[in-house]
């Protein structure tokens, strides 16, 4: 069954899709070529838009109608990373006193965490630490694994450690 350009008064075979309203919906109309390429010529998105409102939808398609959020908000993607990497409950015997090459100090439970996510000893020298953060940065890398989901999130944990101990360290120096 062909359907009839949707245009008044044409008897054309309408084979292509022209919007019936700017809301990205699923609508269309049926027009033939002739039609189409006037509807095109004369569309016009923002013809209904005043100044404002067409400065606001540049704005936000720029982040793809998308909410967004700044870096320093509470439920900012990372700082929910961090938390919940950092939420599993420590060994009470990982929490006593270590030692380490500046001398004697406590870690806290989000140090000691971090050491356990990359793997090392806790107080170990940074040396070592950014040593084991090179070797696992090179293995987990989504390029290293096909894109791999799996290894984008460790990645992200191994990351944050790294952080969290590089912090950490230039604190206590």
């Amino acid at each position: 069954m062909k359907n009839i350009c949707d245009w008044d008064n044409c008897n054309e075979i309408g084979e292509y899709k022209a919007p019936v309203e700017k809301d990205n919906s699923k609508k269309f109309r049926l027009l033939c070529l002739n039609h189409v390429k006037e509807f095109n010529k004369n569309w016009n998105y923002f013809s209904d838009m005043n100044d404002d409102q067409v400065i606001d939808f540049l704005k936000s398609d720029m982040v793809w109608h998308k909410p967004t959020q700044s870096f320093s908000s509470s439920d900012n993607f990372f700082k929910v990373l961090w938390n919940n990497t950092l939420r599993d409950d420590l060994d009470k015997e990982k929490l006593k006193s270590d030692f380490n090459h500046m001398g004697q100090f406590r870690y806290n439970n989000k140090d000691i965490k971090a050491f356990e996510i990359l793997g090392i000893s806790v107080g170990s020298k940074w040396e070592k630490i950014y040593d084991k953060f090179k070797i696992l940065v090179k293995k987990f890398h989504p390029d290293m694994n096909s894109g791999n989901k799996k290894f984008e999130e460790k990645l992200k944990s191994i990351t944050l450690a790294y952080t969290q101990l590089k912090n950490t360290y230039r604190e206590k120096n």
